[in-house]
């Protein structure tokens, strides 16, 4: 049986095991013989983050990629946005990232992107696998002599894409007299982060830069912003900011060292976007898990909700689909489209600074504009992802609960063998208790 290889954003598995050499090697090839029908450079640029698998799977993924004649550009350790940005900027016919994200260093992940830096779409991907199982066409696209492609790592372009971000934020505004604690999580950020702060006139704080192949997300960044917060309230830090591995995700924490609700971030940021005119549509779109409160929110101040599915590709074709240059998902991958076409963490903190700058009020307050709808969520380990519509019973509990006025969203991991389950309503007890009858009734339908 054939092994799926694309989940919900790229291929990511444990190292060495799901995601080996031999793997990252076939899927570059494959990759390469799918981009060669639109080829114009022959290059591909490839990026990672700084887990210590990172070398072997770079240097597989540039092995499959010079054996179908690409010629590759290796940068090093750059977030994934960085990538993106990269990949068109420096006229390639696509980009790679290597990176798990938020996951241990133990994973590791293989992210595409066109040569205009968009992540691939389904039908892509679903190319790519089929190229990657069909031995016949891997063999016969193989080259020799001077057909094989070469490949050289380039140093110097790091301040292509800090001049990048910095154009972001608006010209006639300083960092200077602000205290900002950053925590790079051993990740893919521990040099540009600082450098921009720091050239945009801010006092900076550093934690968590010293990557050193397993530390990275290790008790820090996004994925522990208590310890953010600490450092934050210690230092009397004006804020503080979490990314994590690879920089596409953002956490914000105030200045007493609590953290932002990603949807509150949402809410707020655009309606500062919608001030300035820069709000294009005047809607945001943000997933099918964002709280019904950002929505009433944002109806209050005569904006709108687009909801797409989880993951910001999808965030990402809604915006470009409806015209729209602001979303994200309240996990904190927040993507603004006129300046990069992915979750980008540093043009985040940078417009998050900006609307703190220009409101002159402390980020626990700006930045909780409304209050939240009771919502629980709980995570149930599954052996087959049987679809849901043809389970016995299951339409019509779905009916019951939303009869009753509460919002119902299950759905299978992308990447993990879990079924999600969120209930959202605005008593809490109720949803306690129907959240109980539908974990029984699916954990009995899945696991008996």
């Amino acid at each position: 049986m054939k092994q799926q290889l694309f989940g919900t954003d790229g291929v990511r598995g444990r190292a060495g095991k799901k995601l080996n050499a031999v793997t990252a090697m076939r899927l570059a090839m494959a990759a390469g013989i799918y981009f060669r029908k639109n080829s114009i450079t022959n290059k591909f640029l490839i990026g990672k983050d700084t887990r210590r698998s990172g070398y072997m799977i770079e240097n597989a993924i540039v092995s499959g990629l010079t054996a179908v004649g690409y010629d590759v550009r290796q940068i090093g350790p750059m977030p994934t946005p960085a990538i993106s940005f990269l990949t068109e900027d420096m006229r390639c016919d696509g980009g790679i990232m290597i990176s798990a994200s938020h996951n241990p260093y133990f994973d590791n992940g293989i992210k595409f992107f066109d040569s205009f830096g968009n992540k691939l779409d389904e039908k892509a991907e679903s190319d790519i696998e089929k190229i990657y199982y069909d031995d016949e066409l891997i063999e016969e696209n193989q080259k020799t002599e001077f057909d094989i492609g070469r490949s050289k790592r380039v140093d110097d372009v790091i301040g292509r894409y800090i001049v990048h971000i910095k154009n972001s934020f608006p010209k006639g505004l300083t960092l200077k007299g602000i205290r900002v604690v950053l925590d790079t999580a051993n990740g893919a950020a521990y040099k540009v982060a600082p450098t921009i702060f720091t050239e945009l006139g801010a006092d900076v704080v550093v934690i968590n830069d010293s990557p050193n192949g397993s530390n990275i997300n290790l008790n820090c960044g996004a994925m522990h912003p208590e310890i953010l917060g600490e450092e934050v309230r210690k230092l009397r830090a004006d804020i503080g900011f979490a990314f994590d591995g690879d920089a596409d995700r953002l956490v914000v924490v105030d200045e007493n060292g609590d953290v932002i609700d990603g949807d509150k971030l949402l809410g707020k940021l655009a309606t500062y976007l919608h001030t300035q005119n820069r709000l294009k549509g005047c809607a945001v779109c943000a997933t099918v898990m964002s709280n019904k409160a950002l929505e009433d929110y944002l109806s209050d101040n005569e904006l709108s909700l687009v909801r797409s599915n989880v993951g910001d590709k999808f965030v990402l074709e809604v915006l470009s689909q409806q015209g729209l240059n602001f979303g994200g998902e309240q996990s904190g991958h927040i993507i603004l489209s006129d300046y990069v076409k992915t979750g980008d963490a540093l043009i985040s903190s940078l417009a998050v600074m900006a609307c703190f700058l220009r409101s002159k009020e402390p980020i626990s307050k700006l930045f909780n504009p409304f209050e939240l709808y009771p919502q629980l969520q709980k995570n149930l380990a599954v052996v087959n992802k049987i679809p849901l519509e043809k389970i016995d019973g299951y339409s019509s509990l779905i009916e019951k609960i939303q009869n009753d006025g509460i919002r119902v969203l299950i759905r299978y991991s992308g990447t993990e063998n879990l079924l999600r389950i969120l209930l959202e309503g605005k008593d809490e007890k109720v949803l306690d208790g129907y959240m109980h009858e539908v974990y029984n009734f699916l954990k009995k339908a899945l696991n008996d």
